[in-house]
Parts: C-alpha cells; sequence; structure tokens
C-alpha cells in the first residue's frame, strides 16, 4: 500500500494531525476515506467547512486554509499496528512539516496522535498550554474513528472551539 499525500502548503491557519492513512485511504489515494470515520462530518457540524466535503474532496480544505497529513505515513488496517521506529521517524518528519509551513494551529485527530508526537502521557482535550513547536497552537481532539466511543455531540463541543480560536487569533486577542 502506498501512502496518500499531504494537502499542505505555507501559512495555513490549521493542518490537521492523523495516525495514519486507512487501507480505504490507501486505496483511493484520500484523506479519512473510511466510510465508519466521522471526519467529514465533524468538520462540517463544528462550523469548520461550509459544506460536508466528501474525502474525494480533501484538497479543498486548502481553499479554507486547512492542511492535512499524518504523524506515520505507512497505511495500516489500526493505529495499534505502527512501530515505535515509525512513530519516532514521523516525530522528526512532522516537526520539520510543521517548522517549514508554519500553521496558525495545529489540531491532532486523536489524544494518542499528540501523545506520541509530545512525548506527554497526560494532557487535556482542546489547547494545549505549552506547544511543542514555539508559535504554533497545539490543538488536541478526539480521534474520528468511528471506534471512538464519545458521543458524538462531545466531539463537536470540542471541534467547535477551533474556530473560535482561530478567530481570536486573527482578531489579536491572542
Amino acid at each position: 500500500m502506498n501512502p496518500i499525500s499531504d494537502h499542505l502548503s505555507e501559512n495555513l491557519d490549521l493542518i490537521f494531525v492523523g495516525f495514519n492513512p486507512s487501507i480505504r485511504s490507501a486505496e483511493t489515494g484520500h484523506h479519512f476515506a473510511n466510510p465508519h470515520n466521522r471526519f467529514w462530518k465533524i468538520l462540517y457540524e463544528s462550523g469548520l467547512t461550509p459544506e460536508k466535503f466528501d474525502a474525494k474532496e480533501d484538497y479543498r480544505l486548502l481553499e479554507l486554509g486547512y492542511g492535512l497529513t499524518n504523524i506515520v505515513s505507512r497505511p495500516t488496517k489500526a493505529a495499534d499496528e505502527i512501530t515505535k521506529e515509525e512513530y519516532q521517524k514521523g516525530r522528526e518528519e512532522l516537526k520539520k512539516k510543521i517548522s517549514f509551513y508554519k500553521p496558525t494551529m495545529v489540531c491532532y485527530v486523536g489524544k494518542g496522535v499528540y501523545q506520541e508526537f509530545s512525548c506527554k502521557k497526560s494532557l487535556p482535550w482542546g489547547k494545549q498550554m505549552e506547544s511543542v513547536i514555539p508559535g504554533i497552537i497545539d490543538f488536541v481532539a478526539p480521534s474520528s474513528s468511528g471506534l471512538v466511543r464519545m458521543k458524538l455531540e462531545e466531539v463537536l463541543a470540542i471541534y467547535r472551539e477551533i474556530p473560535l480560536l482561530l478567530r481570536e487569533v486573527k482578531n489579536g486577542e491572542k
């Protein structure tokens, strides 16, 4: 299975970082393509996108100032198949990407993604007090996987903080 392409450009408002592509994403070449993944529904219902995009439209996030990447590029059936070595390599590559592209905020789609990136064990949902890369807001959101047991409304409440934070930053409030 081949990795899928990142959708990144300089000075984005937001980059979403997932664990790694699913098998379905690798087959289609699009991020969050598994029909059981709620990513596109969450973005729309939280107010981050003006309409519910399909995974085939993942590139359109760039038009909104958002990007997409993963901490590990190798597609797997489940995140527990990712090795420590892959996380180590992915952590370094992700630091380089974030430092180069300099988004306003990075949203880690899953607490485990941020735990692997930051090497922190205990952390809250939402904006983190200290960012891994200074000057860039780290935001931790629940995974959009259909396996997540949180109620959709609880997940949406966390994602709804993102557009508010971005507005505050643009208005110079934070």
